[in-house]
């Protein structure tokens, strides 16, 4: 598997959305974004649309829950998404954690299949594993990645405990990932965990739904990924964004094109907390800017 898996659209100045990373969340069809991401009135049907006139990337976790799409779904993305975006969605669970990657030949090229319409708008396909997927099944992953399309990225994320401490277990999982030219996930859940929940429901939701594990900073491909799980306070996620910085920044000036994807813990105000800490980034630098929101746009207005 090349790890030169597809051409990447080149910086130019006359396309401000073109930027050294691709920015984005967990999804694009959010209604609680209304009025701020989206404008008050947006019709579902226009969420995409909407999405990636600020954001170039997206999770899209739809595929982990629902499997492979319908080609009418696929059809409009590819018509509503710009040619600079990129989709990164996930295998779905079934293959993943239903079947453990045992006996899913047909079914992922099926998948695979789905999602061709997309051609290059495809960023980073991931595969996240179950916690309790260690070193035993890892023969299972590679031949998964044997089988993996050269021109579409694709990303791990493990979620094992074995594979957080730095030991045989963890050197077969990396040196698995380099050989096939792979990306494994960084999982930040540092500010999410930095305090207890207390009786706030949304914390108590979303730390019982995470994994807590270390933070293994590691690229090991040329798209790191890095999933920033956000916490109700602003200054802690401020706080432990901020070594993220220099790594993104050395990552880009290595040659690589990083993935930053950032959650909250209900996620209403993931798109505002993206848009802080990419303006952290940006700061000094030739950044692009981030479109406004049409929502919060609007209620300027009135």
């Amino acid at each position: 598997m090349s790890t030169n898996h597809a051409t990447w659209p080149s910086r130019s100045p006359s396309n401000k959305h073109l930027a050294p990373l691709h920015l984005g969340l967990a999804m694009w069809a959010n209604g609680d974004w209304r009025g701020g991401l989206y404008a008050r009135h947006t019709p579902a049907e226009a969420f995409l649309e909407e999405y990636a006139r600020v954001f170039s990337s997206v999770e899209g976790n739809t595929t982990f829950y629902s499997g492979a799409p319908k080609a009418e779904t696929v059809a409009a993305w590819a018509r509503q998404a710009p040619a600079h975006f990129r989709f990164c969605f996930k295998l779905p669970a079934r293959l993943t954690h239903d079947k453990r990657l045992v006996d899913i030949a047909d079914e992922f090229d099926d998948f695979i299949s789905r999602l061709a319409p997309l051609h290059d708008r495809l960023g980073p396909m991931m595969i996240q594993l179950p916690r309790d997927f260690g070193s035993a099944e890892l023969p299972r992953l590679a031949q998964l990645l044997e089988r993996w399309p050269r021109n579409i990225p694709c990303a791990v994320e493990v979620r094992d405990s074995e594979f957080f401490q730095k030991g045989l277990a963890e050197q077969q999982l990396n040196r698995l990932l380099i050989t096939h030219g792979v990306d494994r996930v960084m999982l930040d859940v540092r500010p999410l965990f930095s305090t207890s929940a207390g009786d706030d429901r949304r914390l108590i939701k979303a730390q019982g739904e995470k994994p807590k594990r270390p933070l293994h900073v590691i690229s090991t491909a040329n798209h790191p990924i890095v999933r920033f799980i956000g916490h109700l306070d602003g200054e802690l996620n401020a706080r432990y964004f901020e070594p993220w910085i220099e790594r993104l920044k050395l990552w880009i000036k290595q040659g690589k094109t990083p993935f930053l994807f950032v959650h909250t813990p209900d996620n209403r105000q993931a798109p505002q907390l993206a848009r802080r800490l990419y303006e952290r980034l940006a700061t000094g630098d030739d950044f692009p800017s981030l479109d406004a929101f049409p929502g919060e746009c609007q209620a300027s207005l009135f």
